[in-house]
């Protein structure tokens, strides 16, 4: 049962149609009524462009969304606490109606202080034009006239107590309030107006902040969606090789067996064939034992005897099965391969798995309300400090086969390409490159941070671009650098030299390396670029506004091969 010190409307029943309630709906200021009976009400208003509850006639602009409550707000406590958050700001206006109307009351456009009643345009004209009213105080109707009025002397509010900072009448001055700093309320009101002048620009500006963090947020979703749809492309991939590797071995297994047990069978064939030949001509020698053992003859006897005395010599060798052989050892290689896959998977998922749940996906920071001008837009993350640091964030590469000049040859699985003075002949790809000895890497970077070393001999250029970068013709805009998608480094004996758009930028002395390592920091939008020996030293950093999807693009001089690194290193991978 409802507390009775806090009422409650009807929830079985409606104010409008005073039936039970169908397809009930909540309003901001927490009256329900029928989802039909409040339509039809709001619709007479329309050309208003103001809504009022038939109740407590609170009013709304713009016309609310109308919600179907929740069964279980029937329950007291959620339904008190569902009222709670549709209640509407303290601000919002009440709207008033005339005390004087007879029968259906107008709205109410001014109040007098001193008659302590609220007039509609027909019944406040007595004020402007009878003397009688001339020093009565009319305000503007915005609800409350109980707040406009001294709760202690029933006189108009007109001044304003900056001592206690609050509104009192003329009585208040020379008594509750004697002595106290005390100035009119318009007087007042220019001050205060400046300040929220100043809170509104605030306002204003926080909004447009948090516009653009919802703009990024939104982008950065999709970015996140894409990335979670490309690695499940290319994990069905993965997994679509390892099965078509699986296949392989498996054939392979079962063509050995075959092989082994044809060539088994072959053999056999050819040892009861020549033991056969064998039985029978111990069967014929027999026959002609047994005739000469049965003559009577003895001549005969004793000239065959030198020929028929002599033991037959054996034709094939015993033949047995070795018991060291077994296809036994093909079952249990096979074990041992589904084992080895199984341990190396599990270690790789249980590292994948720590990975992913140790990573949050959002960062949430608490905006500190006393700094209502600086609002951060966004994180800013430390960035790695030690070829550890950045080896967390290494990608495996492979350069794309529909990218490379005509004159460059891949080999090691896509890992080394190499410039060769012979024309390579390449099927027609409108990813190629046409006019520049170039390639991009096939993974696209996009989102978070990667990193990845190359290996290279010969003028050299690493960096970034995006996929529509002209592939067409020998002009700036399909080589690296010396267009607006696309910042690279280009590495030489002489040294060193940052391009993008056609602007080279002098870079200071760096140490000479044969093996470069870029870092991107896809949401911080930086590229950086180190020199790979026993140190790693910042050759040069670009910062640019990234809004494509970026891919590892290289210049070949002579050759270039991608480093296979490991985000988990061992003191080794780190000399």
């Amino acid at each position: 049962m409802a507390d009775s010190n806090f009422p409650l409307p009807p929830d079985d029943y409606c104010s409008l149609c005073v039936e039970a309630l169908r397809d009930p709906v909540t309003i901001p200021c927490g009256d329900t009524y029928c989802l039909e009976c409040i339509k039809i009400y709001w619709d007479q208003f329309d050309h208003m462009g103001v809504y009022s509850c038939p109740q407590c006639r609170a009013t709304f602009t713009p016309r609310p969304m109308l919600r179907r409550n929740l069964p279980d707000l029937k329950h007291e406590p959620l339904r008190q606490e569902a009222r709670k958050e549709l209640t509407p700001f303290p601000y919002m206006h009440r709207e008033s109606f005339c005390d004087f109307c007879i029968g259906r009351r107008k709205k109410a456009i001014k109040s007098c202080l001193m008659c302590l009643a609220s007039y509609c345009e027909t019944h406040v004209k007595p004020h402007y034009e009878s003397s009688t009213f001339k020093r009565h105080k009319l305000v503007d109707e915005t609800g409350h006239l109980d707040r406009k009025i001294c709760p202690q002397h029933e006189k108009g509010l007109e001044v304003f107590c900056r001592s206690d900072q609050m509104c009192i009448c003329v009585l208040c001055t020379v008594r509750e309030h004697r002595g106290h700093n005390v100035t009119s309320a318009e007087e007042e009101r220019i001050e205060k107006q400046k300040v929220l002048v100043v809170t509104q620009s605030e306002v204003q500006h926080i909004i447009q902040e948090r516009m653009k963090e919802l703009q990024e947020l939104k982008h950065n979703v999709d970015v996140l969606k894409s990335g979670a749809q490309r690695a499940q492309a290319e994990s069905d991939k993965t997994f679509h090789e390892m099965l078509q590797a699986v296949e392989r071995w498996k054939a392979e297994i079962h063509q050995m067996i075959m092989a082994n047990i044809q060539a088994a069978m072959s053999q056999a064939e050819g040892y009861v064939d020549r033991l056969q030949k064998e039985i029978l001509e111990l069967q014929r020698r027999d026959a002609e034992l047994r005739q000469i053992l049965e003559t009577e003859d003895n001549i005969h006897f004793l000239q065959n005897f030198p020929t028929l005395c002599i033991p037959p010599e054996a034709m094939v060798p015993k033949v047995l099965i070795n018991p060291q052989f077994s296809f036994g050892e093909i079952c249990k290689m096979a074990t041992e391969m589904k084992e080895h896959l199984d341990v190396i998977c599990k270690k790789e998922m249980r590292t994948m798995s720590k990975t992913v749940s140790e990573t949050p996906v959002y960062i949430l920071l608490p905006r500190n309300g006393n700094e209502r001008l600086k609002v951060p837009s966004r994180v800013v993350f430390q960035e790695p400090q030690s070829r550890t640091d950045f080896l967390k964030y290494s990608c495996k590469m492979s350069f794309n086969p529909n990218t490379v000049y005509k004159e460059l040859v891949l080999s090691d699985g896509n890992q080394r390409v190499t410039r060769k003075k012979t024309v390579q002949f390449y099927p027609d790809h409108p990813e190629r490159f046409e006019g520049f000895c170039q390639v991009l890497c096939k993974e696209p970077l996009t989102g978070f941070r990667f990193y990845w070393e190359a290996e290279w001999s010969g003028e050299f250029s690493i960096g970034v671009a995006y996929k529509s970068i002209s592939r067409k013709g020998k002009n700036s805009h399909s080589l690296l650098g010396y267009n607006d998608k696309s910042w690279i480094i280009l590495c030489s004996d002489s040294g060193y030299s940052a391009w993008h758009n056609k602007v080279e930028r002098d870079l200071p002395e760096a140490p000479k390396a044969t093996r470069i390592g870029v870092y991107l920091d896809y949401a911080g939008n930086t590229v950086a670029y180190y020199s790979i020996s026993k140190t790693m030293e910042l050759i040069h950093r670009f910062k640019a506004q990234f809004n494509e999807p970026l891919y590892a693009g290289f210049g070949v001089g002579s050759s270039v091969t991608l480093c296979q690194l490991r985000q988990n290193p061992t003191p080794e991978d780190l000399l």
